[in-house]
């Protein structure tokens, strides 16, 4: 069931939601090679909680870690460890925390130095193409319409679109319904209402596959080890179309 917020509960989550905000824009500042990514979610912890909040992804279907850290094939959900960011690696950060009672929930994609035009270009696409989708949400259309605008722009692109993973609702739960895909057909599916809170996450490939491998209890990576993309914004749906909670 789709729940819908109050202009309350938005308001709660649009706190939350610049809190995190400004942790992962000073994570982006830290990611550079030569770190663990271990040492990156220590301090993703240490700044959710220097901020009055929780982390939302420590301990949830017992993940161990505060802090998502992808790199290169690694699509979502890569566990922090002793392994060092080098030059021209691609990490995606995906992070949440729990504000008075109310998840919010981003990611992005950072390159790590110098990396080729055409990476540059995937992390750029696969940005736009949210900022497309967060632009197309209003009240009204419904969750066919904003999985093609994704689909249509990635694909005229040259890249593929992840469908084994999607987006989902949020509020007091980390994932809510309904579940959000990064594809579809216009008019199809549910109607967008005011009052839906949601996290829109396209995930794109560099390769010609789609196709998944699963790297451990959590983490997944392209099955043909082409390179990924991932980024995510909390979003609220307005009278007047959608705000974006997940920044600063």
């Amino acid at each position: 069931m789709i729940t819908l917020k109050s202009k309350q509960e938005i308001e709660i989550m649009a706190e939350g939601g610049k809190i995190l905000a400004e942790i992962m824009k000073e994570l982006e500042s830290k990611a550079k090679p030569g770190i663990k990514t271990r040492d990156l979610d220590k301090i993703a912890h240490e700044l959710i909680l220097n901020a009055g909040a929780k982390p939302s992804f420590l301990g949830y279907d017992g993940f161990p870690a505060t802090l998502c850290t992808s790199l290169n094939e690694e699509v979502v959900h890569g566990v922090p460890s002793e392994r060092i960011l080098k030059e021209g690696d691609v990490l995606s950060l995906d992070l949440g925390l729990l504000w008075k009672g109310f998840h919010s929930d981003m990611a992005v994609t950072l390159p790590l130095g110098i990396v080729d035009f055409e990476v540059l270009r995937l992390i750029r696409v696969t940005k736009k193409s949210l900022k497309l989708a967060v632009n197309r949400t209003r009240p009204g259309i419904t969750f066919g319409d904003l999985g093609n605008t994704i689909q249509r722009y990635i694909e005229s692109q040259g890249f593929g679109v992840i469908r084994d993973l999607c987006g989902h609702g949020i509020g007091r739960e980390l994932h809510e319904d309904p579940q959000i895909f990064n594809y579809g057909k216009r008019k199809t599916g549910p109607e967008i209402k005011e009052g839906m809170v949601i996290c829109v996450e396209p995930m794109v490939t560099m390769g010609k596959k789609t196709n998944l491998k699963k790297m451990d209890k959590w983490g997944y990576k392209m099955a043909d080890n082409s390179l990924s993309c991932h980024f995510e914004h909390t979003i609220a749906i307005t009278e007047q179309g959608c705000v974006i909670l997940t920044k600063v």
